[in-house]
């Protein structure tokens, strides 16, 4: 792994750039209150949600670790085109995140709706990360 390859300043921009499409794709007119109550929570429940400040750090943390894996993954790859940025970003969510969010999902009694809106939020992060770092080279 070489670290030194990484883009910081990209990583940053990619940390950015998915809490703005996250913010865009959980909105309540887009999927927000299907996935709300998909995971089995009222109107009520986003009143009474505990741990605020701390999602936000581990949401922030979790997306800073997904753009340097991209990055570096990327990196193994030798190229920075924009197809191998988005095929980058595919193959890690094809991969990794979305079978792994898919067990979850099953085990926790959320269904393949609930995983489709979260796996098609992580695609688009995954997709606009690859595309980050290939454009900006």
């Amino acid at each position: 792994m070489d670290f030194s390859s990484i883009n910081w300043l990209a990583v940053l921009v990619c940390v950015v750039v998915s809490m703005v499409s996250g913010s865009i794709w959980y909105h309540p007119k887009v999927f927000f209150t299907i996935w709300w109550k998909g995971i089995g929570n009222s109107e009520q429940d986003m009143n009474a949600m505990e741990g605020g400040a701390m999602i936000w750090v581990l949401t922030i943390l979790a997306s800073f670790v997904q753009a340097v894996f991209v990055a570096l993954f990327l990196s193994v790859m030798g190229s920075n085109t924009l197809a191998a940025g988005l095929q980058a970003g595919f193959l890690i969510w094809l991969g990794f995140v979305a079978p792994t969010n898919l067990v979850n999902k099953l085990f926790a009694g959320h269904g393949l709706k609930v995983w489709a809106i979260e796996a098609g939020n992580h695609l688009v992060n995954m997709l606009l990360f690859g595309a980050v770092f290939a454009l900006w080279q």
